[in-house]
């Protein structure tokens, strides 16, 4: 009897081991053949008119091969690593094939276009899809903007949600044709606006789609930007402080664990008994190198493998996670953008970005973090949203506006048009006597208040009391005053978390709010 046993043992033994070579055969087997980067598939769109690195993974000394479009460019893998570069191409809809080929394999990849690409990034504002979310309000008019969406130029390619502590190489995602059948998996926000160009510009629209819900933007900056600027070093500091008592907070909630359960399902069983929402479940501290708060795990795991993809720009929908420090905003967004940049190697492209919507809990002073993110950044644009938030809910229903906005933003800064792209901006302030005088840029063709008394504006003397004020659009330029106020030295517009204000500019297009004594 033990012998039998001893054999049986002994017969496992040979088999997993067996196992284990098998494995690693064909561990190194797929190691040996070319592997492209996960952007390089099926559907893909190009970007048309720069030159258009094409790389992937392969056994050190392999020569691997690219073929498209009447272009054939070879070269050898080195440190497990391949890239080419096509030569710029003009856009295309005829669907093309490209071939990636090595010393014991090829990469068919085909339904390929050639045409504009653009990276849209962010927050649960941009993850938002077009169709249904449990737990969320549905878009507005998602059905027939769904049943609409035979686009098949259109494509979108949605990037894994993956952190990292160090940089990744290779992507996990897939590019899907726009139909009415695909498009409700599409960012809403991204879809309307790649669909405002393709009806625009006539070329096929690319999209990758690279967000995650509730997310800060130091999580999409890369960690040397923050260790190289002493006014973002707090953040690292506090996430080495988060790494260093993450055993002590686990341990002190697994001690009171049971305790906060039971407190949970009592409740959970009032709230069921009163008709009311369910309280949230108690949850343990995540590990700050898996949570995707934490400084650059995004970046690692979301933007560093799509590089370096060429595109056209990026736009940018987050800022609502920041708004507990946003002072901290400007300085930050403008190393993201920057950083990107730089590591995309594809010059100043345009970075057009959101500002965040009236939501009860979001202070003014975030949306004015990202008005003044415009004068510390370069070939850039800010779509406001006053006119189409919710109060009650941090993701508003209308996401058109917003799309919209930002196609006209893009056909201005990426494409020259001759269009109003922003609404108006404050400029400057001069104090006569009672009254004080407004001046902003992008007045287009001149402000209004559509067909609506002015509203939204307060005032203040120098005891710095704000009163609501009258004001008056006298050509490019608002006049504010109060009879409570003979003296102003301040005026603010929008100035709350859900402001109630009306100037535009002809173009249709909302001011930002502001003040004029910020210090």
């Amino acid at each position: 009897m033990i012998l039998l046993k001893n054999m049986l043992k002994n017969r496992a033994l040979r088999a997993s081991t067996l196992l284990l070579v098998s494995l690693g055969a064909l561990h190194q087997a797929l190691r040996a053949e070319v592997i492209p980067n996960g952007l390089f598939c099926d559907n893909a769109v190009l970007q048309q008119g720069k030159q258009v690195p094409v790389w992937g993974a392969a056994r050190d000394g392999e020569k691997v091969t690219v073929t498209f479009s009447g272009q054939r460019v070879s070269t050898i893998a080195k440190e497990g690593r391949w890239m080419v570069s096509l030569a710029p191409m003009t856009a295309s809809a005829v669907p093309a094939t490209m071939t990636i080929e090595g010393e014991t394999n090829r990469v068919i990849m085909t339904n390929v276009l050639v045409g504009e690409v653009w990276v849209c990034g962010g927050q649960s504002n941009m993850e938002r899809q077009l169709g249904p979310r449990a737990g969320q309000k549905p878009l507005v008019d998602w059905e027939r903007e769904a049943a609409a969406a035979n686009y098949p130029e259109i494509r979108h390619f949605g990037v894994k949600k993956e952190t990292s502590t160090n940089p990744l190489a290779q992507v996990i995602g897939s590019w899907v044709v726009c139909s009415p059948q695909t498009v409700t998996n599409f960012t809403a926000v991204g879809y309307f606006f790649g669909r405002d160009l393709h009806l625009d510009l006539k070329v096929p629209i690319g999209l990758i789609h690279s967000s995650w819900g509730g997310t800060p933007a130091e999580s999409w900056t890369r960690h040397d930007v923050l260790a190289s600027n002493s006014v973002l070093t707090p953040i690292l500091e506090k996430y080495s402080n988060a790494l260093a008592t993450y055993p002590e907070r686990l341990a002190k909630y697994q001690a009171g664990e049971p305790a906060l359960r039971q407190a949970y399902e009592s409740a959970v069983a009032t709230a069921r008994a009163e008709g009311k929402p369910l309280p949230p479940a108690p949850k343990a501290p995540p590990q700050p190198s898996l949570d995707p708060h934490s400084p650059s795990l995004l970046y690692n795991g979301m933007i560093n493998p799509l590089l370096p993809y060429a595109i056209r720009g990026a736009i940018w929908y987050q800022g609502e996670s920041n708004r507990e420090n946003p002072g901290i905003y400007p300085p930050l967004i403008t190393a993201m953008i920057n950083d990107w940049r730089a590591q995309w190697m594809q010059g100043d492209f345009p970075f057009l970005f959101v500002q965040v919507a009236p939501y009860y809990q979001m202070p003014p002073e975030i949306r004015e973090a990202q008005r003044i993110s415009l004068g510390t950044t370069t070939n850039t644009a800010m779509v406001v949203t006053t006119d189409c938030g919710d109060a009650r809910d941090i993701h508003p229903s209308r996401k058109q506006p917003v799309g919209d906005r930002l196609a006209l933003a893009a056909r201005a800064l990426a494409y020259g048009q001759g269009v109003e792209y922003s609404g108006p901006l404050f400029r400057e302030v001069t104090f006569e006597g009672p009254l004080a005088k407004l001046s902003f840029t992008h007045t287009g063709m001149g402000l209004t208040s559509m067909d609506q008394p002015l509203k939204g504006f307060t005032i203040a003397g120098a005891d710095k009391v704000f009163v609501p004020a009258q004001a008056d659009i006298v050509g490019n330029s608002v006049i504010v005053s109060s009879p409570r106020v003979p003296a102003p030295v301040a005026v603010r517009y929008g100035w709350e978390n859900v402001p109630d204000c009306n100037l535009f500019n002809l173009a249709g297009l909302p001011a930002s709010p502001f003040r004029t004594d910020r210090e």
